[in-house]
């Protein structure tokens, strides 16, 4: 069977122009992948439209618009994840209006469909306290624990997102003053973080007991589980529940859910609250945009009440009158 034009463009698109030319990562491009998995689905079971002969002509502006409306009310998918899959829909006829101009109307028709409004989640982020009751979890007697408590540490000290601490190698981490950790992050980007010297500790333990100093070990997971493979980001959020699961037991401080990005969003706010310039904090973050990192110092209530008490002059008086003390005005309140 000849493949439909939709059908080689589309996988001249995910296989081809995104890890070629955009040089965009493998979640980035399962994004896409997923989103037109569905997408294809909705166009088989609702749209009347077989997949085998599906073609660019028959995709227009209602069909994706009854396909994120089927995400929202049949498969219930938040605003956020609606906006993301039109995001990917938005970027392939973007792609295409290059590489097929005749139906450029058509194709501006699709981006023409605007991203919905949706109110901006809080950051959820740690307390310092909560952060410790979290590290204090791992069993320190069990090579697994030792192991467990460098993981939670570097996620937190590096601020490092899931996926660049599953793809850290041994490479990455340089011990020698100063102490760095390599990262690389979206679009294959690296940047380069330092260490702190309790997290700088526990990694030439972990290394040790783990003999990653010897020779040939550079290229091997930084991260490995028992079976001395890699860590999937699965196996790392399992970590995580396991031990806030035990930290929520004896402290009301742990919030309801614990993702491994709330170990980053829980760096950016402590060094927002240290006083450290956003930009810096861009930096170690890997954020493209400031406006990005902007959203720490937006969630920060009590970064705002301090400053607000630095910037303007007391005029409110702190002392309450004495109203015992004025027997008319008791008396006047009394005949109200």
């Amino acid at each position: 069977m000849k493949p439909t034009d939709f059908a080689k463009s589309l996988s001249d698109y995910l296989s081809l122009y995104l890890p070629g030319q955009r040089n965009v990562s493998s979640n980035t491009i399962r994004s896409y992948r997923d989103t037109f998995k569905l997408f294809l689905t909705y166009c088989k079971h609702h749209g009347g439209l077989p997949i085998e002969d599906l073609s660019l002509k028959q995709i227009d502006k209602p069909l994706i618009i009854g396909f994120l409306e089927w995400l929202e009310q049949d498969r219930k998918n938040s605003i956020t994840t609606r906006n993301q899959r039109l995001a990917c829909i938005h970027g392939f006829f973007r792609y295409m209006q290059v590489e097929d101009p005749v139906r450029l109307s058509l194709y501006q028709q699709i981006l023409s469909i605007p991203i919905k409004k949706a109110q901006k989640p809080s950051v959820n982020h740690l307390t310092s306290d909560a952060l410790k009751m979290i590290l204090a979890q791992p069993n320190l007697s069990k090579s697994s624990g030792r192991r467990n408590l460098t993981l939670l540490s570097v996620l937190y000290d590096t601020g490092a997102r899931v996926q660049e601490l599953v793809d850290l190698k041994v490479r990455d981490v340089r011990l020698e003053p100063p102490p760095i950790l390599t990262i690389t992050g979206k679009a294959n980007k690296t940047r380069h973080v330092p260490l702190m010297s309790n997290t700088e500790s526990l990694l030439r333990q972990y290394m040790t007991e783990f003999h990653m100093f010897q020779n040939g070990m550079q290229d091997r997971p930084l991260f490995i589980n028992r079976q001395h493979n890699k860590m999937t980001r699965a196996g790392i959020s399992f970590i995580i529940n396991k031990y806030v699961s035990r930290a929520r037991a004896v402290s009301s401080l742990i919030p309801d859910k614990v993702t491994p990005h709330v170990f980053r969003h829980t760096k950016a706010m402590h060094l927002l609250q240290a006083g450290v310039n956003l930009i810096y904090i861009r930096d170690l973050l890997g954020h493209v945009d400031i406006s990005t990192t902007e959203i720490y110092a937006r969630a920060d209530t009590e970064l705002k009440r301090k400053a607000l008490e630095e910037t303007y002059p007391n005029v409110v008086s702190s002392d309450l009158p004495q109203w015992s003390e004025d027997e008319d005005l008791l008396a006047w309140l009394n005949s109200l």
